[in-house]
């Protein structure tokens, strides 16, 4: 079978794309878009848009980005054939004919599914039968009950060279061979790969067996075995228990990955279906893509001994280059010298959801992790600190997830050795003769915003802070996009740039400074686009073009809360004096002078900023 991009460009156009996702999550008209809840992650304010003429859809919470059948692949779990089948027969189209070898290939295949479908229920009979005792014996001093080792499909290979091979002799050894359950030996007849052992089969996402992992029984080495690399399985981009995790992690809101099988059945049959193990390796990139399909912060809950800490910090590492906004890892630490298994056993469903639920982020794993590498009692060894953690943040790919890596890092190494910043304090607090003039002139802004009220200036420093900081739009998108900015020229400049941004965000998922000047000009806003990238004169942080881009995106954010804020206030103090005059009380009286203060407070620490920034450009000045 031939999937030409004819076809599924054909295939796309012919799915209305908000009728397919509409069925799942409620849309709303948002523009030309629809926009609702992202069902990718937990939110409660709709930053989900989906555009039929473009035919794709986008979150800005989690980034989440596809078409129709990246939709049935991240979201219902489809693998890409199925879902291009689905989509197929929902849009009246027929599946392009197999070519001779595709077809020959996918007969072949279903022959080997076949057989390992037949040695797993061979499997299963023996575990039942008198040669079995062993193994539920096994199973029993492990806690498995009978109906879990029912459901997992779990199985008995005798210790024999040749009773598998024996039950499936109509398949012949060539096909056993290609499917891992004989072992070929040269000069030597064919013999059972698995013996003596307790059998699990692996499953792909659809469940069918794939693959086993055999438990020994008694002593002996390897205490696990895997089925080799074949047609139907590869180890490094399978994951145990994914076709039964899968829908319970949708159902859950979390996935969790843990280092084996046992694992992953005591955990189910305490109740948490959503887990997952990796094959004796350690996870791996399509791994990683695998989990991330199913959820955006998987939960990493390896053991508690020091191979386990390891190889949740390898994962981590492999972790780096793949992040993107919204995605990400989290870790549970388990006592010391004890598995999943271990803890539910010794204290049920409540202990293991103990530790699922204080779990550590990436950021605090990779921290904690560097700083106990080595001593840090000289500059030189907190130079090398910072050098890992540069290189650590610099390995990111996505250029917004390594800004806010190398932040979030210098923000720790700043806490945790810089000398602590003294606390601003207001002009009227501070004792008299303690406060000085800046060396810096203060601006004609400074000045005129004390007098016409925040809304015309802090529209305009906020709109020129955006351009400068473009990354910021996405975080704001929300809050300003609803926000009434008033009837001036820089209030419907600031609702029309996001128009225009939200369609280019939508397509590029990156927004720079040029490529926002260059839209805001072509949509006739040249004359304001170039006095706003003329704001060094602006008393903001925000606005000038150079500085700490750190101290710049806080700053930003405290100006974009404080005109949030002020309408409100502003409403709130008009209806309270409104009542007072109405009917005079106490309450009402209280409720005024509140109000008063809380409007004093948002001029403070407006105040604040401006008064910050002229501090820090005049001891810039006198650096100089």
């Amino acid at each position: 079978m031939t999937l030409t991009p004819q076809f599924l460009d054909e295939l796309r156009a012919r799915t209305s794309l908000t009728a397919l996702i509409g069925k799942t999550v409620k849309l709303q008209k948002a523009g030309r878009e629809m926009r609702g809840c992202c069902p990718f992650h937990n939110e409660k304010t709709p930053s989900f848009y989906v555009n039929d003429d473009k035919s794709f859809y986008h979150c800005f919470g989690c980034s989440a980005h596809g078409d129709a059948i990246r939709w049935m692949t991240d979201q219902r779990g489809l693998p890409f054939i199925d879902a291009v089948k689905e989509l197929a027969q929902a849009a009246g189209m027929e599946m392009p004919a197999m070519d001779r070898r595709a077809a020959e290939k996918a007969e072949r295949a279903k022959g080997l599914h076949e057989a390992m479908a037949d040695a797993a229920t061979w499997f299963t009979d023996q575990l039942n039968g008198l040669d079995g005792t062993p193994a539920r014996t096994l199973l029993d001093r492990r806690g498995i009950r009978p109906e879990t080792a029912r459901n997992f499909g779990m199985g008995f290979a005798p210790d024999s060279r040749g009773k598998l091979k024996t039950a499936l002799a109509d398949y012949g050894d060539a096909m056993l061979i290609e499917t891992g359950m004989l072992i070929s030996v040269e000069g030597k007849e064919p013999y059972d790969r698995f013996r003596g052992r307790l059998m699990i089969p692996i499953r792909d996402a659809r469940g069918r067996t794939i693959a086993f992992g055999g438990r020994i029984i008694g002593e002996g080495e390897p205490k696990y075995l895997n089925s080799p690399d074949t047609p139907l399985f590869d180890k490094g981009r399978t994951l145990y228990n994914l076709n039964r995790a899968a829908p319970a992690s949708r159902k859950a809101g979390r996935v969790i990955v843990v280092e084996g099988y046992m694992d992953v059945i005591a955990l189910a049959q305490a109740g948490i279906g959503e887990a997952v193990a990796p094959l004796g390796t350690a996870l791996t990139e399509a791994q990683l893509e695998r989990l991330w399909r199913l959820n955006d912060v998987p939960i990493l809950c390896f053991d508690g001994d020091s191979a386990g800490q390891k190889a949740a910090l390898r994962a981590a590492h492999r972790a780096l280059p793949m992040l993107a906004p919204g995605r990400s890892l989290a870790f549970a630490t388990l006592p010391p010298g004890q598995d999943p298994d271990d803890l539910v056993r010794a204290g049920g469903l409540p202990a293991i959801e103990a530790v699922l639920g204080a779990t550590d982020p990436l950021v605090e794993r990779l921290w904690a992790s560097e700083f106990a590498a080595a001593a840090l009692d000289t500059p030189e060894q907190r130079a090398g600190l910072k050098q890992r953690l540069a290189e650590l943040a610099g390995g990111i790919a996505d250029a917004s997830v390594r800004t806010e890596y190398q932040h979030e890092f210098r923000r720790r190494f700043d806490e945790q050795f810089a000398p602590k910043r003294r606390a601003f304090v207001p002009f009227d607090r501070r004792p008299k003769g303690q406060w000085k003039p800046p060396l810096a002139p203060v601006t004609a802004d400074a000045k005129e915003f004390r007098a016409s009220g925040i809304d015309r200036v802090l529209a305009k420093a906020v709109l020129a802070g955006l351009i400068r900081h473009p990354a910021e739009i996405a975080r704001h998108m929300e809050v300003l996009g609803s926000l009434q900015l008033g009837g001036d020229t820089y209030g419907g400049a600031l609702g029309r740039l996001f128009e225009a941004v939200i369609d280019v965000a939508l397509e590029d998922q990156a927004v720079d400074s040029a490529r926002l000047v260059t839209i805001l000009t072509k949509s006739g806003f040249d004359t304001v686009a170039t006095e706003l990238l003329r704001a060094d004169t602006m008393p903001y942080s925000f606005t000038q073009s150079a500085g700490d881009p750190e101290r710049a995106r806080n700053d930003l954010d405290e100006a974009i809360s404080i005109m949030v804020a002020r309408p409100e206030v502003d409403l709130a103090l008009a209806n309270a004096t409104r009542a007072m005059q109405a009917h005079f009380t106490d309450d009402a009286f209280e409720r005024q002078v509140a109000l008063v203060k809380e409007k004093q407070a948002l001029e403070d620490r407006l105040a604040n900023l401006v008064q910050a920034n002229e501090d820090a450009r005049a001891f810039g000045s006198e650096g100089n």
